[in-house]
């Protein structure tokens, strides 16, 4: 049986075709397209009308924190940094400062802001013990085999520089942030990632601050 379509109901179904396509990456171009200016703004001088407080009074000018408890934003990959806007939004994270805020915040809010941030060029930080230090730096290098925890560098990369809309920068980030981050995931407050969960519970909490203190050093 012969199912082929006439010429001009094919010619038809073509047309249909590559319009769709020329809307579809229309619709994508305009939900991908973030204005790093917009960010600045709102990063730097809030939304008082929507009760959006300046960023940079708890992260920095140019997202570059100087409270430790406080992450250093800048250089942060932009797809990781909207993740846990919207993170704060659901019920993955909780923070009595951040979840209102994020609630608070549109789509385009967080991805003007994530850009900017983004953009901006990281302050390097300092490992502090170096007694924890070479532990921290060979746990991140290859992992520990006898806990089954692998190395931080296979997804954060060697540098630390992390993999754009997969894994985080970590390079120079503050110890008592990224310590207070393990431990969450380590008890399960934090869930946005299953898989840290489950490599941070086989951890010990002076294996937890070795590597955040390696961290703080890379760059």
């Amino acid at each position: 049986m012969n199912c082929a379509f006439p010429p001009i109901l094919k010619s038809f179904f073509v047309a249909l075709l590559v319009v769709g396509s020329m809307a579809y990456a229309s619709e994508e171009t305009k939900v991908a397209k973030a204005d790093p200016a917009k960010g600045e703004s709102l990063y730097t001088n809030g939304d008082s009308a929507r009760s959006i407080p300046a960023c940079v009074s708890c992260h920095g000018s140019a997202g570059n924190s100087t409270i430790s408890q406080n992450p250093k934003l800048a250089g942060q990959h932009e797809a990781y940094l909207v993740k846990q806007l919207n993170n704060f939004k659901g019920t993955d994270r909780s923070n009595p400062i951040m979840t209102p805020y994020a609630k608070a915040m549109t789509d385009e809010d967080m991805k003007n802001v994530a850009v900017y941030v983004g953009s901006q060029a990281p302050k390097q930080g300092a490992a502090k013990n170096k007694e924890l230090v070479e532990m921290g730096k060979k746990i991140y290098r290859a992992g520990i085999a006898e806990k089954n925890v692998p190395a931080c560098a296979g997804c954060h990369s060697p540098n630390g520089a992390g993999i754009p809309a997969q894994f985080p920068r970590l390079a120079g980030q503050h110890q008592d942030y990224t310590v207070a981050q393990l431990t969450n995931f380590h008890s399960g407050a934090r869930k946005g990632s299953l898989q840290m969960v489950a490599i941070a519970k086989r951890m010990s909490k002076e294996e937890i601050e070795a590597v955040a203190d390696y961290v703080a050093g890379l760059k």
